[in-house]
């Protein structure tokens, strides 16, 4: 009751003197504080809505057309379409203010026409995407359409400086594929895959649906494309994410690293305090949209809607489905150190705090001697259990008193940080050492990561850096933009002692303690531990450093470098199953509103060929660079539909939700959606950020990130390029697989990555004059 009381601002009393008022100064000055910084907010966030929906038009030439008509009319010329006459004839009279008026509507009606023009033009414009299948390579001949739309295109996107969200009423919807195309690229997709008479009976299935439900359902999903913003993601968000019932650790959330190769400072409350603040700064510019949206060869813009709920945004566990709650605003965060819940303010007398003050903040917090509650260390174990069980707890224990109190402050936070024990170390001699630091950011011992959150920060005691990044709400690459931007600003921010820059201007607001009453659930939080325990157990996670050479090789040899990658992941893989399987490589939409990812099947019938010619003897090195010149273009050519809108599998995922709607079965789609992905890879990637300068900052590039197996017996692989001569491969399995094992593909990956060099190598020297 004490902590109660000290909160009450204002309070007052009548007795028989008259009233007797008591208030806490203070306390009524962080209320006024924080409703003044809400208003800011909403009078911000209107002022950009009104110029995201004029873009690319500038809202300033509104007055410079109302002065045009006004110029017009009182010099005796008619406005267009005699629009000012037209509007005299409803106000009350014709003196100069109503005629003044007059004209002011007119030119806003021009002005709004000429905006809206402008608008759908360039919307028009960017459904044309004739431009992602011509050749970019030097010397290639761009054609005269492609040539003209990009003049049109720089012309309309640079005509006004954009905010994050200025071309999202300008993108095109993601558009549904025919049957027929779909049919037609699943089946050469699955060829290699399937022997003669299995690959008979599934076309015969694919013939099948497409000639009888597949009509009915594709009028469906196309009823579906007009009447949404896009017809794939929010399905996609509730039927792949949300109403998955297994553990978010290990199975969905994912990780990256820090930037191994530049160590700014060892002191892990200076760490601490420069990283929340760069995340915050980097919160403020997405909330002022100050952020500059991601164009693609500087005219192209990717869709910038998963930034919204990259702060303050929680994964709510549900008994059926979970849900996302992303709060407006938030003025904290939440600390997790030696097993105890921190709540810290990050502003404070109307700004945020300064690095030097959050790092005064977090070393309170590393030097308290106080414990955790019953309970309170294994408390996060909860968020690692199956999501059914997480919110059966949640629900009862969690709906009322200081269990409630505290939950929320951690669900509303803009994210958490996680203050570890022990160091991130990093040694290219000593590589289990970089495993290690990966298994640390993946799932942590179980109960020191909060899986809810969309993201956790993780900090060793050495300073070194790291996240835990739950999916739902947006792809890698929106936080792989937030954690460049982190360090690329961080660099010179520290001083010779390793102590943030800077002196604070004031004592900042000490954290305060989370209070937890968890005795009645011990024993669930206990079995939460022990399945937590064994999952990340089974976990078998090998980092690989690969630096004979990198893209600059790759590019020598004309070869796309994903394409270069993802054949020689092909190649590894069937060295170490001794078979072709289903093959994920995760590609983006963002070329359209709301797009998230679509699939790309490096699997196919020329990567097959390929991979089996260079384990045959009989083939030349010529033969053999041939036939991966081709398997890279037909992957290329993937790459380029998914990107499209035109790839195969989330077009056939919508199909089979509309049958489940329609409670129509479909062997097909039955089929299709049951088969399992034993080898799910995706690319991380760098330089989304135009301060990102490697020839200036070398060092300053991430190691990049992982995640789990998809599949029970399959692999997962996480690649970054991170510069000429340097990949980074994070790949794991499960050792309970029986069949998999981490460190072996690595070992396959590298040798697939040896000989590919070394058949470039031969055919050069069969082809040079003797």
């Amino acid at each position: 009751m004490a902590e109660a009381h000290s909160a009450v601002a204002f309070s007052f009393s009548i007795t028989h003197e008259g009233w007797d008022i008591n208030y806490d100064q203070e306390v009524l000055n962080l209320v006024w504080q924080s409703g003044l910084r809400s208003w800011k907010k909403r009078i911000a966030r209107a002022r950009n809505g009104i110029r995201n929906g004029v873009f690319p038009a500038h809202i300033q030439s509104l007055w410079l057309i109302t002065a045009i008509a006004i110029g017009l009319h009182f010099t005796g010329h008619n406005v267009p379409f005699n629009l000012v006459n037209k509007v005299i004839l409803y106000v009350p009279n014709h003196s100069t203010n109503w005629q003044i008026g007059s004209c002011f509507i007119a030119g806003l009606i021009v002005w709004l026409s000429i905006c809206f023009s402008m608008r759908y033009t360039l919307k028009l414009l960017l459904m044309y995407k004739g431009w992602m299948y011509e050749s970019r390579a030097p010397g290639s001949k761009i054609s005269f359409t492609t040539k003209a739309w990009s003049v049109a295109v720089k012309i309309l996107s640079s005509w006004n400086t954009p905010g994050l969200y200025s071309f999202q009423g300008s993108l095109p919807r993601l558009p549904v594929p025919s049957v027929h195309n779909t049919m037609t690229r699943y089946l050469r997709s699955v060829r290699p895959l399937l022997n003669d008479e299995d690959y008979i009976r599934m076309e015969k299935l694919a013939m099948e649906f497409k000639s009888t439900i597949g009509k009915k359902l594709q009028r469906y999903l196309e009823l579906k494309s007009w009447w949404s913003t896009n017809y794939v993601s929010d399905w996609w968000e509730e039927y792949v994410y949300l109403r998955g019932r297994s553990p978010l650790m290990v199975n969905s959330n994912f990780y990256a690293t820090d930037a191994i190769f530049q160590h700014l400072t060892n002191n892990q409350a200076a760490r601490a305090g420069m990283i929340v603040h760069l995340l915050l700064a980097f919160r403020r510019m997405i909330e002022r949209q100050e952020l500059q949206p991601i164009m693609v060869q500087n005219m192209i813009p990717l869709c910038s809607w998963q930034y919204e709920r990259a702060f303050n945004t929680v994964r709510v566990p549900g008994l059926e489905t979970d849900k996302i709650i992303h709060y407006k605003d938030s003025n904290h965060i939440v600390v997790l150190h030696k097993g105890c819940y921190y709540k810290v303010v990050i502003y404070f007398k109307g700004r945020l705090l300064r690095p030097c003050e959050i790092q005064i903040q977090i070393e309170e917090i590393l030097k308290s001697k106080q414990t955790p509650l019953p309970g309170e260390q294994q408390l996060a174990a909860l968020t690692a259990w199956k999501r059914s069980n997480w919110a059966e707890i949640r629900n009862q224990y969690f709906c009322r008193g200081v269990n409630r109190v505290s939950l929320q402050l951690i669900e509303s936070a803009a994210f958490v940080l996680s203050l570890d024990e022990e160091p991130y170390e990093f040694n290219m001699d000593q590589p289990e050492l970089l495993d290690k630091f990966g298994r640390i950011l993946l799932h942590g011992n179980g109960c020191n990561r909060w899986f809810d959150k969309s993201f956790t920060v993780c900090i060793g005691t050495n300073g070194r850096v790291g996240f835990n990044a739950e999916h739902t709400w947006a792809d890698a690459p929106v936080m792989g933009h937030t954690w460049e931007s982190v360090f690329i600003d961080e660099i010179g921010k520290y001083d010779e002692n390793g102590n943030c820059r800077g002196t604070p201007e004031f004592s900042p607001p000490l954290p305060s303690r989370l209070n937890w009453d968890l005795t009645l659930i011990l024993p669930k939080i206990q079995e939460a531990v022990i399945d937590a325990t064994n999952l990340l157990n089974d976990v078998d996670l090998k980092i690989f450093v690969h630096d004979s050479y990198g893209k600059g090789f790759m590019k020598k040899s004309k070869l796309s470098p994903d394409a270069y990658i993802q054949m020689a992941l092909q190649l590894a893989y069937y060295r170490d199953a001794k078979k072709f399987s289903l093959t994920y490589e995760a590609s983006m939409t963002r070329l359209f509103k709301e797009g998230r990812t679509e699939t790309v099947r490096p699997c196919t019938i020329e990567s097959s060929a390929w991979v089996k010619a260079m384990d045959d003897p009989n083939f030349k090195a010529s033969d053999r660079v041939t036939l991966l010149k081709k398997a890279c273009d037909q992957h290329q050519l993937g790459y380029q539909d998914a990107m499209c809108g035109q790839g195969i599998d989330r077009h056939l995922f919508c199909l089979y939700v509309v049958s489940k709607y329609l409670e129509v079965d479909s062997p097909f789609l039955n089929e299709v959606l049951s088969e399992p992905w034993r080898l799910s890879t995706s690319q991380t990637p760098h330089g989304q950020t135009p301060k990102m300068d490697l020839k200036k900052h070398p060092n300053c590039i991430s190691a990049g990130g992982g995640f789990g197996p998809v599949a029970d017996d399959g692999y997962g692989v996480s690649y970054i390029i991170a510069g000429e001569n340097l990949i980074f491969f994070h790949i794991s399995a499960k050792k309970s697989s029986g069949v998999t094992s981490a460190t072996r593909l690595a070992k396959n990956i590298n040798k697939a990555l040896a000989d590919v060099r070394q058949m470039f190598e031969e055919h050069e020297k069969a082809t040079q004059p003797n």
